[in-house]
Protein backbone atom coordinates (compact mmCIF):
# COMPACT_ATOMS: atom_id res chain seq x y z
CA UNK A 1 0.00 0.00 0.00
CA UNK A 2 1.07 3.33 -0.85
CA UNK A 3 2.52 5.61 1.86
CA UNK A 4 0.38 8.18 1.33
CA UNK A 5 -2.57 6.34 1.58
CA UNK A 6 -1.48 4.77 4.31
CA UNK A 7 -0.60 7.78 6.30
CA UNK A 8 -4.27 9.48 5.34
CA UNK A 9 -5.76 6.37 6.69
CA UNK A 10 -3.99 6.60 10.22
CA UNK A 11 -4.87 10.10 10.30
CA UNK A 12 -8.82 10.02 9.57
CA UNK A 13 -8.95 7.43 12.29
CA UNK A 14 -6.89 8.68 14.98
CA UNK A 15 -9.24 11.65 14.58
CA UNK A 16 -12.09 9.50 14.68
CA UNK A 17 -11.24 7.89 17.58
CA UNK A 18 -9.97 11.02 19.31
CA UNK A 19 -13.44 12.86 18.78
CA UNK A 20 -15.03 9.66 20.21
CA UNK A 21 -12.85 10.17 23.20
CA UNK A 22 -14.68 13.47 23.59
CA UNK A 23 -18.09 12.31 22.52
CA UNK A 24 -17.91 9.73 25.78
CA UNK A 25 -16.75 12.35 27.96
CA UNK A 26 -19.58 14.77 27.53
CA UNK A 27 -22.22 11.91 28.21
CA UNK A 28 -20.04 10.60 31.70
CA UNK A 29 -19.20 14.37 32.81
CA UNK A 30 -21.94 15.85 35.30
CA UNK A 31 -23.61 19.11 33.66
CA UNK A 32 -24.10 20.90 36.99
CA UNK A 33 -21.80 21.40 40.22
CA UNK A 34 -23.08 18.67 42.86
CA UNK A 35 -20.89 19.98 45.37
CA UNK A 36 -23.33 21.88 47.03
CA UNK A 37 -25.76 19.51 47.56
CA UNK A 38 -22.93 17.05 48.67
CA UNK A 39 -21.68 19.72 51.48
CA UNK A 40 -25.45 19.96 52.50
CA UNK A 41 -25.81 15.91 52.93
CA UNK A 42 -22.24 15.82 54.79
CA UNK A 43 -23.53 18.46 57.21
CA UNK A 44 -27.44 17.61 57.43
CA UNK A 45 -25.53 14.02 58.45
CA UNK A 46 -23.15 15.65 60.98
CA UNK A 47 -25.87 17.04 62.67
CA UNK A 48 -27.60 13.90 62.84
CA UNK A 49 -24.51 12.18 64.74
CA UNK A 50 -23.93 15.50 66.60
CA UNK A 51 -27.74 15.23 68.03
CA UNK A 52 -27.18 11.52 68.88
CA UNK A 53 -24.20 12.09 71.00
CA UNK A 54 -26.10 14.99 72.56
CA UNK A 55 -28.94 12.75 73.60
CA UNK A 56 -26.56 9.75 74.44
CA UNK A 57 -27.67 7.27 71.57
CA UNK A 58 -23.68 7.28 70.37
CA UNK A 59 -23.34 3.61 69.09
CA UNK A 60 -19.33 3.38 68.17
CA UNK A 61 -18.72 0.85 65.64
CA UNK A 62 -17.86 -2.73 67.06
CA UNK A 63 -14.42 -2.69 67.20
CA UNK A 64 -14.08 0.46 69.37
CA UNK A 65 -16.17 -0.78 72.15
Amino acid sequence: MDDDKLKLILAVLGGIVFSLIFVLLAFVLPLTDNSANENVKAKHTLEQISKGIKAGQFNPPPEHK
